[in-house]
């Protein structure tokens, strides 16, 4: 069962020019639909509402089909986090899906805090129990895909493996936790389906042997942070160790990009007043120069992020050349590969 929120013109163009002209119609219809649909998806199984924001490309449906890409939200976010990076990769050709996860999105956050009147009612929402709801949220996602493309004409054109999956800060936790990364409670998840990750301010694990618990993300995966991407629910990160998760990663296959005076919002891909993460940006005042930097900042994690998923989900090699030099750095930003 689903309930459409907001947007439902470009579902329906899809699926009346799919039924009605055929693939080759479809991006016709689709140059005058919304940017993107807002429904309401329901994991019967675990009886949980998990709503979604979906953007559609403009582009012509590739032989194989569109990439899907599934985003998370930080902790306090909703829906609507992720919409910079989102709009860049359906640009480019991809299906997002920007999960909402109950328990940590905007309203919880909020009542914790009522409830604590401090930064410490951000910890209490930013547990184990709700990582593992959200890692179950994501591949319900990918299930969904699979059952649609089956049986819903509009997702005859998506293809339903070698999904990417990303997100930022408690995203980035869930993000790492799809791809494999083992818990003391729970070993490392296998899902097959996944192709490639992106990490948007990631965390070294709680406790324990980093190494040891991202031995099994063995998929590409890309790490984004910066300079100033610290502490914003007082569990003690710091940039250095947003950055030593890069380090922490199994050789061979991983990126990553540090940017100088970037700091955690700048990862969050919000426009100004957004509610994608409004829970984290209330607790943390911004130096000016972030501010400043941000529009900067933004084009060139859009890019570099497209470049990262068009070169390992449509095996784009123009793309992957760009991805040893990306162009546009400042001097004190940083680019690693290994």
């Amino acid at each position: 069962m689903q309930h459409i929120t907001a947007h439902p013109n470009r579902r329906q163009a899809l699926a009346a020019a799919a039924g009605l002209l055929g693939a080759a119609a479809v991006p016709l219809a689709m140059a005058q639909a919304p940017a993107y649909v807002d429904e309401t998806w329901q994991d019967a199984r675990r009886q949980r509402v998990v709503p979604v924001r979906i953007r559609w490309p403009q582009s012509a449906a590739p032989a194989g089909g569109w990439p899907v890409l599934v985003y998370s939200h930080g902790l306090g976010g909703s829906r609507a986090g992720g919409e910079v990076w989102g709009q860049a990769w359906a640009d480019a050709g991809f299906v997002v899906l920007h999960l909402q996860h109950a328990g940590s999105d905007f309203d919880a956050v909020m009542q914790a805090l009522v409830k604590s009147r401090s930064r410490a009612g951000l910890q209490e929402v930013a547990n184990a129990q709700q990582l593992l709801a959200r890692i179950d949220d994501v591949v319900f996602a990918i299930d969904e895909v699979a059952r649609r493309k089956t049986m819903d004409k509009a997702w005859r054109f998506v293809r339903a493996d070698g999904v990417g999956v990303a997100g930022h800060s408690f995203g980035a936790h869930t993000t790492l936790g799809v791809g494999g990364q083992a818990y003391p409670l729970r070993g490392a998840l296998r899902e097959p389906r996944m192709a490639a990750l992106a990490a948007f301010s990631p965390s070294l694990p709680a406790a324990g042997d980093a190494v040891q618990a991202f031995a099994a993300v063995q998929r590409p995966t890309l790490c984004l942070t910066g300079t100033r991407d610290d502490d914003v629910i007082g569990n003690g990160a710091t940039a250095d160790k947003r950055a030593a998760v890069y380090g922490a990663l199994p050789a061979g296959n991983k990126a990553m990009l540090l940017l100088k005076d970037a700091d955690h919002m700048t990862f969050g891909g919000g426009r100004g007043g957004s509610r994608g993460d409004a829970g984290q940006g209330r607790m943390r005042p911004r130096e000016a120069i972030t501010t400043q930097l941000q529009a900067q900042h933004h084009a060139l994690v859009a890019r570099i992020s497209t470049d990262w998923w068009r070169a390992h989900l449509m095996g784009d090699v123009q793309a992957k050349a760009r991805l040893q030099k990306p162009a546009g750095l400042a001097a004190l930003d940083t680019w690693q590969t290994g």
